[in-house]
């Protein structure tokens, strides 16, 4: 079974009924192999609410969860023998061709490729699932 890795943010955005603060909890999760982007928003000045399930989350909120979290990296053991089969890996999962599979390659195998949790956790699942020791940690 897979684990469910998440992480979390809050931010403020104007609320869209008053223009008054609306406070904003965001959280990226991996569940069932895919990313996924929840909010919840509340205004305490007009009790506007809502929430919004399975979007793509927004560069300002990965930046700052990456900046509140700090970033993980993906660490593959026993690479060198496995390079095809990474990059095979890395291009059905970020979707890349095969240049940009091959640079994302050397930042792995350097220990330099990093993002979110979840989304370390969801390539390091993806390599596991193809015989590639794999994890994401945080340094």
């Amino acid at each position: 079974m897979e684990q469910q890795v998440f992480e979390s943010v809050r931010y403020s955005a104007v609320c869209q009924d008053c223009g008054a603060e609306l406070k904003c909890w965001g959280a990226q999760a991996l569940v069932d192999g895919r990313l996924r982007w929840d909010v919840e928003s509340s205004c305490s000045a007009c009790g506007f609410s809502l929430a919004v399930c399975g979007g793509d989350m927004p560069a300002e909120q990965r930046d700052q969860m990456l900046s509140e979290h700090g970033p993980a990296r993906l660490q593959v053991s026993s690479p060198q023998a496995r390079s095809v089969s990474i990059m095979r890996v890395l291009r059905a999962e970020l979707g890349i061709d095969l240049m940009n599979a091959k640079a994302v390659l050397r930042r792995v195998l350097d220990g330099d490729h990093s993002g979110t949790l979840p989304e370390m956790e969801r390539l390091a699942h993806a390599l596991r699932e193809s015989g590639i020791a794999a994890a994401a940690t945080r340094p």
